[in-house]
């Protein structure tokens, strides 16, 4: 979503989306090599001792920088069609309210994320015992951070193109539409 009304919020959203974007792909591309390895090294009738502990922190780690991702694009679970449906300035309300408790939340995930890691101070992992918990955690209270920033930075255009009555879900649903209605008539 552009804002040309905010350009350095917009030059800013692009900057972490494509910071978000990188993490989110590499996270992606080396858990497929890891899991690509992993079942060569089973059929070989080897096996990774550290495999199923080291997928399931890299999964974690992939849906909450994809989740500040789709917070940026606001593309996150919304209720555009309830906001729409209300008069312009109990929509506004009720969208100020609605980015609050979403704020709220993840703030207080945050916080209750670093006394998580305070509480697995020294503690390892079970199969890699030199990597420590915290580090593998720490996504915890790092991805309530980012999606808290996304969800700020996404605001404006958010807030913009709700007071003007434009839905965000609608407008792909309807691009979608358009474009399969246009690949339909090709071929006739």
């Amino acid at each position: 979503m552009e804002h040309t009304a905010y350009p350095t919020l917009s030059r800013i959203n692009r900057l972490l989306g494509s910071v978000l974007e990188w993490i989110t792909i590499s996270l992606m591309v080396l858990l497929t090599v890891i899991v690509t390895l992993a079942v060569i090294a089973r059929l070989m009738g080897q096996s990774f001792s550290w495999y199923d502990e080291v997928a399931a922190i890299m999964l974690a780690w992939i849906t909450y920088y994809g989740s500040a991702l789709a917070a940026l694009h606001r593309r996150h679970i919304g209720f555009d069609t309830v906001l729409l449906a209300m008069p312009q300035k109990m929509r506004i309300a009720a969208l100020f309210l609605g980015e609050a408790l979403v704020l709220i939340f993840f703030f207080l995930m945050a916080r209750a994320g670093i006394q998580v890691l305070e509480v697995l101070a020294g503690d390892t992992l079970i199969s890699l015992t030199w990597v420590p918990i915290q580090l593998t955690q720490s996504i915890i209270p790092i991805g309530a951070v980012l999606f808290m920033l996304c969800q700020i930075l996404s605001l404006p255009g958010f807030l913009k193109l709700t007071a003007a009555g434009v839905s965000l879900e609608h407008a792909e649903i309807e691009e979608e539409v358009e474009i399969e209605l246009k690949k339909n008539k090709d071929r006739v």
